[in-house]
């Protein structure tokens, strides 16, 4: 009973601290518009949200329990052929499991609301999973070469070919179909963990695809170099897809923009408040994981008061925060229209005017 009346006590405390927020202007700032949305994930009908992150962490163990069955098939695999081709993909099943938890540990991290020592939120802990994947993936193709090699110069003879291309097989179909939901979940929501990790498990369905097929030859043909060099073009091949995921998290790490699709959303809403003679300049926006950060300038008419301007504002920033699905956060600043000081500070830094008192 104490229990439940200490939650419902502090439910209340939430409550009333949700009232305040939405009587306080958001225009005021960006972080008195983070607070607010610290507010709502801690209680104030923002379920939704709650609900998504609960989906993203299920994809992720989904992708561990993937990593573990896959490394048993592999392993079997291997151990009745004998095949280099199959030891570099067991190997290649190792790392999987490693960036699964990796990525499952960061995004916890990710989804830690902000705190004193990181205002803006923890978001950018997707791109670190992402980076981590992307190196993983190099050395797990460079880790094929490095094996294969031996047995271009050694060639070794492969047994039981039927049964482990079957476990190899099962293997490949576990990995395809949760790497495919991984992938469609995260872009979906906007999630580099999810679709990084799904792109890893791509590149092992390449990997064994290849390796079914050098195997598959080498039973044809009798040739014992088919299985390495396989397994070598197939490395090259993933090597790219290391590439592009360590790429795009640096991109991330450097406060990209958000797409240009999404910039078009902001730009045609802005454009049509011309007829409120209202216009804007400075638009700026980078990304950080999920969220979203927007700002720009709203220059209104001289003869407006204070009020009209903050409310304006306000109904800006709503308004474009309504264009997302995901977490975004949008600050303005008002300015008047026809003061030639109000285009002195359009860029990132800001110039001020000679006659500023």
């Amino acid at each position: 009973m104490k229990k439940d009346g200490e939650g419902n006590k502090v439910q209340r405390k939430w409550l009333l601290l949700c009232h305040r927020l939405e009587r306080f202007p958001r225009s005021c700032g960006a972080s008195l518009f983070i607070a607010g949305t610290m507010a709502e994930e801690n209680g104030c009908g923002n379920n939704n949200k709650t609900m998504q992150v609960k989906s993203l962490n299920k994809y992720l163990y989904l992708s561990v329990a993937a990593a573990v069955v896959t490394i048993l098939l592999k392993c079997y695999a291997y151990i009745v052929t004998g095949s280099m081709g199959l030891l570099s993909d067991a190997l290649e099943s190792f790392v999987n499991l490693f960036a699964a938890v990796f990525a499952l540990i960061m995004l916890r991290l990710s989804q830690k609301p902000a705190d004193k020592g990181h205002e803006f939120g923890h978001e950018k802990a997707e791109y670190f999973s992402s980076a981590a994947e992307g190196a993983l993936i190099l050395v797990a193709a460079f880790s094929i070469i490095w094996s294969a090699v031996p047995r271009i110069i050694h060639p070794a003879p492969l047994e039981n070919i039927h049964i482990g291309l079957f476990f190899s097989m099962v293997a490949s179909v576990v990995n395809l179909v949760v790497g495919i939901l991984l992938i469609r979940n995260g872009r979906k929501r906007r999630s580099f963990v999810l679709e990084a990790d799904g792109k890893h498990l791509i590149t092992d369905v390449w990997t064994t695809a290849g390796v079914i097929v050098g195997i598959g030859m080498v039973k044809i043909t009798g040739w014992l170099l088919i299985d390495p060099i396989i397994a070598i073009l197939v490395a090259v091949n993933i090597i790219y897809t290391g590439y592009t995921l360590i790429s795009r998290s640096a991109s991330g790490l450097m406060d990209a923009t958000i797409p240009e699709e999404d910039l078009q959303k902001i730009r045609n809403y802005l454009g049509s408040l011309q007829v409120k003679e209202i216009e804007y300049h400075s638009l700026l926006t980078r990304v950080a994981g999920q969220r979203k950060f927007i700002s720009l300038h709203l220059l209104v008419p001289g003869e407006w008061t204070v009020k009209q301007g903050h409310d304006w504002a306000d109904k800006v920033e709503e308004t474009i925060i309504g264009l997302f699905d995901e977490p975004v956060t949008v600050s303005t600043h008002i300015e008047p229209v026809d003061d030639p000081a109000s285009m002195e500070d359009i860029g990132i830094d800001r110039v001020m005017p000679q006659h500023y008192p």
